[in-house]
């Protein structure tokens, strides 16, 4: 026995003597004295292990700290994977592509001013309103809102508030009726109609007049009138004139200085009975008056056929209402399913239009009506098929699909881009039967995530007869194929859309099982080439 033993044995006996000796003596403080100085010595004397691991936890500020940074970064599209508070390699590896998607060193360790104005962002983000929606339906998504708001914080004017050399006055004022209608801004501007020019005060400068009723907007429109805004130029920049007026030219404005009025044409006159002459009221031009034997309401005759279902009206009445409401339903605060459904097929809607803009900038040899009358035998070809949702669950209906789509003598890959291709055809012109069929096709040749957009059109009604229970079987094919891990189709920087439709749309009964269709015939299918 060494020295070093003998000393701690010795230490170690004296030790429990005193504490035997104490508790003899009826003190319970001084035993607990003696355990704990037992307890110690023997911890001197226990043999060091040759190596130890030991997994360290951070502290519980910091790791919530963490867990706010890791679901920012997966908000904004870096999947930093289950916010769970510990950084691992994949957080690192997430940091790292927001530092280089910002322009900062990829370290993947992020410095304070990085997390503070990721996790700063995150929280704006979450409030919604129109620029964060507007930045969704961006060819960037929401991740444009991360370079937007740092060139805000330094003080830099972005690119997108100026389109094509307009004055900012104008630009802002096109961002304003953009972000309350369906069509972009860049769409709005190719409308005949919607931007007039001409000087009107004389003084040698374009002035500028917007016409709202050409966006399609009921935000900007009421019964007989649409907002009106003029642009009159000054010597510091131009000064906005509101009016309220339908079926405008240049000719109808007059202005001095900064100041301009409207004058009572033809196009802003309603046209009256006899009995009425000059009573000043505006009707909407081409509206004829029926006449009445005598003074009383007026009566119009629109015909006697039922209006057909616009798809992009309807999503043109949804924007206005997400933004009123201050963004998108989320599953925490959805008190109208119907409305967060609606919100989630436009959308769904948006990004196919995207994805399929791009696609066709690489179809060798083919005008934009070309495709469109191709892309019309989507609809026609896949008629059956479509007949058979409101009454078939979803399995049998693509069951009946991947049969049409193993006899159209087309690859897998030549199907899904044609698909893609006639689904924006489709959308674009609000061609209910092409963008479903398209749609389908999408399915059946194995991108499942595309089945919510069939789910969207039962429940809503577009394009087929509107069933909720039928809708339902096709939004828990989507979801379950998110689930299992297959890449997201739409607003892959969005992957809480998941709770929101299952909170909107499976509290519906699972529709019944029904035999499987017979398969459809496979004439007059598209095919693109692309470069």
């Amino acid at each position: 026995m060494t020295a070093k033993s003998i000393k701690l044995a010795c230490s170690a006996a004296i030790a429990m003597n005193f504490a035997a000796s104490t508790v003899h003596a009826g003190s319970a403080e001084a035993f607990i004295a003696g355990a704990v100085a037992g307890t110690l010595l023997g911890a001197a004397t226990k043999p060091k292990s040759s190596s130890s691991s030991r997994k360290t936890y951070a502290p519980s500020p910091q790791r919530q700290a963490n867990r706010e940074m890791q679901a920012a970064l997966n908000y904004f599209g870096f999947p930093a994977g289950t916010p769970d508070g510990v950084i691992g390699s994949k957080t690192r590896t997430a940091a790292s592509q927001f530092q280089i998607f910002m322009g900062y060193p990829a370290t993947g360790t992020l410095t304070q001013y990085e997390r503070d104005f990721l996790v700063a962002s995150h929280n704006r983000a979450q409030i919604g309103g129109p620029e964060v929606i507007k930045a969704m339906q961006g060819p960037a998504g929401v991740r444009g809102l991360l370079h937007t708001w740092r060139d805000e914080a330094a003080g830099v004017t972005t690119a997108r508030n100026s389109y094509g050399g307009l004055p900012d006055e104008v630009s802002q004022a096109i961002d304003e009726v953009a972000e309350s209608s369906e069509p972009s801004a860049e769409q709005l501007l190719q409308r005949s109609g919607f931007l007039l020019l001409a000087d009107l005060n004389n003084d040698g400068r374009n002035d500028y007049v917007i016409d709202t009723s050409v966006s399609g907007s009921s935000f900007w429109c009421g019964p007989s009138h649409c907002s009106v805004m003029v642009f009159a130029s000054t010597p510091s920049g131009y000064v906005r004139n509101d009016f309220q007026a339908r079926g405008v030219t240049t000719a109808s404005f007059s202005c001095h200085q900064s100041v301009c009025r409207i004058h009572d044409t033809p196009q802003t006159q309603m046209a009256v009975a006899p009995n009425q002459q000059g009573s000043g009221q505006q009707t909407l031009p081409g509206t004829t008056m029926a006449s009445a034997a005598a003074p009383g309401l007026p009566s119009f005759d629109f015909g006697s056929a039922p209006a057909e279902v616009s798809l992009a009206s309807m999503c043109s009445k949804v924007s206005l209402l997400t933004n009123s409401n201050g963004g998108y339903i989320t599953a925490a605060n959805m008190v109208d399913p119907e409305l967060a459904l609606g919100e989630q097929f436009c959308l769904t809607r948006t990004y196919a239009i995207g994805v399929g803009e791009q696609l066709v900038t690489k179809v060798n040899g083919a005008t934009q009506q070309q495709i469109d009358s191709q892309c019309d035998g989507f609809g026609a070809v896949l008629d059956p098929v479509i007949a058979t949702l409101p009454e078939q669950n979803s399995l049998a209906v693509r069951s009946s699909v991947q049969k049409f789509a193993l006899q159209s003598n087309m690859s897998l890959e030549q199907l899904t881009s044609t698909a893609q291709i006639c689904l924006f055809s489709g959308y674009r012109r609000d061609n209910m039967k092409v963008a479903l069929g398209s749609a389908l096709v999408l399915v059946g040749v194995g991108e499942a995530p595309y089945a919510e957009l069939v789910g969207h059109h039962l429940s809503q009604g577009f394009g087929v007869a509107q069933s909720p229970d039928m809708a339902r079987g096709w939004y828990e094919m989507a979801i379950s194929a998110l689930n299992s891990g297959s890449e997201p189709v739409f607003a892959p920087g969005q992957p809480e859309r998941i709770e929101v439709i299952q909170a909107a749309a499976l509290g519906a009964p699972a529709a019944s099982n029904a035999p499987i269709a017979a398969s459809a015939t496979t004439g007059g299918l598209p095919s693109f080439s692309l470069d």
